[in-house]
């Protein structure tokens, strides 16, 4: 039986915590897509962690954690990480295993991507030049590196055979940077890997499920980052959605029973692209100051807006999502007013889907108001005892996205979860 957890908006929805909190539950925790651009929040033990790439499970010492075949892997970042939990006394050699399908983010793949946002100018897409595109590329184009491909003596050679074809790319660019101080590392954290448990993940996974064990799926940014359905071309490189958990996983659709979409009580974006709700005044500002609206692998201020309907209940569908996941409520404790987008108006008309491709069309949001509940939630340990202008707030998300809010998160602590 596998479970998921995954993102409903662009990224940012708080999903580390939540895996964190529903590990317990659950004998292996998987990562099935994405790269290093994706930074999950923990608080352990009162100490603020970002994880890039280590499931989120990693502080639950008798779980099994698996970095699945859909995620690319910048072995570099790993190397720190895993010195990072070690350090708060993890043992990640002991319950971390990488499949061996999963491909690697190389020194040029960097490079790569530095040297493409650069040439668009104006037009670019926001990355976080992790590297992450160019690998998926060479994944698609069948040109890629992968984690198996660390036990073979040819490894070099097929590295060798690899830059010089980047190589081309980065001169047609004029790409002048000096990369050696990446490649020198990126070795050193290349005979680090050698080290790990690299299993094949498709059969690792699939006889624990047979065994009766329970997994969780964890996804890495939005459902409106998929680079099928989200906001294309300012999305991401892989299948945020649920049904990339069968292709990042190698599991048959059959097993998934559970999606929990995770979605904040309001909106966040990093990077460029449509953002119909977003709120460029005081509001806006308020709530990335409240909320701490600031990237988790780059730093950059997050653009925040009012929570989108449209685009939730269109992330719902495609994800089939069973029950929703709040986060965030907390930060809207101090607002008078709230503002709900439930329609879309272009050209003059309402519509309640997401359009073909949104930035090229003028949206403007239609919204319902609601009454804020202007009261400290942080405390609150129990649905019941929550205000009645909150549960308003929550039950009209509800009857909208015909999907029920479950849980509500009113702080970061790894406790503060209410079940609805």
């Amino acid at each position: 039986m596998v479970d998921v957890i995954l993102g409903m908006q662009w990224g940012d929805e708080g999903k580390g915590k939540i895996v964190d909190y529903f590990a317990k539950n659950y004998d292996v925790i998987a990562r099935f897509q994405g790269g290093p651009n994706a930074g999950h929040t923990l608080y352990v033990d009162g100490k603020k962690v970002v994880l890039h790439q280590i499931p989120s499970g990693i502080f639950h010492e008798s779980k099994t954690n698996l970095i699945g075949n859909g995620v690319v892997l910048d072995a570099v970042t790993l190397k720190k990480e895993c010195g990072h939990v070690a350090e708060m006394g993890v043992d990640f050699r002991k319950n971390l295993f990488i499949s061996e399908r999963t491909h690697l983010i190389l020194p040029t793949h960097r490079a790569l991507d530095k040297a493409s946002e650069l040439s668009k100018g104006n037009q670019k897409i926001g990355s976080t030049l992790k590297g992450i595109g160019p690998a998926y590329m060479d994944k698609t184009g069948r040109n890629g590196l992968r984690v198996g491909n660390l036990l073979d003596k040819s490894f070099t050679t097929e590295y060798i055979k690899l830059r010089l074809k980047h190589q081309r790319l980065l001169d047609s660019f004029n790409f002048q940077e000096d990369i050696s101080a990446w490649e020198e590392e990126f070795f050193e954290a290349i005979d680090f890997l050698r080290g790990f448990n690299i299993v094949n993940g498709e059969y690792f996974i699939n006889e624990r499920i047979q065994k009766g064990q329970r997994v969780l799926a964890e996804g890495a940014q939005g459902s409106m980052l998929d680079v099928d359905f989200g906001t294309f071309p300012f999305v991401t490189s892989s299948n945020t959605i649920s049904a990339g958990v069968c292709t990042g996983l190698g599991i048959a659709p059959q097993k998934i029973r559970e999606v929990f979409g995770v979605s904040k009580a309001y909106c966040t974006r990093v990077g460029s692209g449509p953002f119909p709700t977003e709120l460029n005044d005081e509001t806006g500002e308020l709530i990335r100051k409240t909320g701490n609206e600031f990237g988790s692998t780059t730093g950059r201020p997050r653009r925040c807006g009012w929570i989108d309907l449209v685009a939730l209940q269109f992330a719902c569908m495609v994800n089939g999502v069973t029950q929703i996941i709040m986060t965030k409520a907390d930060i809207l404790d101090n607002l008078a007013e709230l503002n709900v987008c439930n329609g879309y108006r272009i050209n003059g008309e309402e519509k309640n889907f997401v359009p073909f491709q949104m930035n090229k069309v003028d949206i403007e949001p239609v919204y319902k108001t609601f009454k804020g509940w202007m009261k400290d939630i942080s405390e609150i340990t129990e649905y019941d005892n929550l205000p009645a202008e909150m549960k308003s707030y929550i039950q009209y998300l509800n009857s909208y996205l015909g999907v029920p809010v479950k849980y509500i998160s009113n702080g970061p602590g790894r406790d503060q979860l209410l079940h609805a």
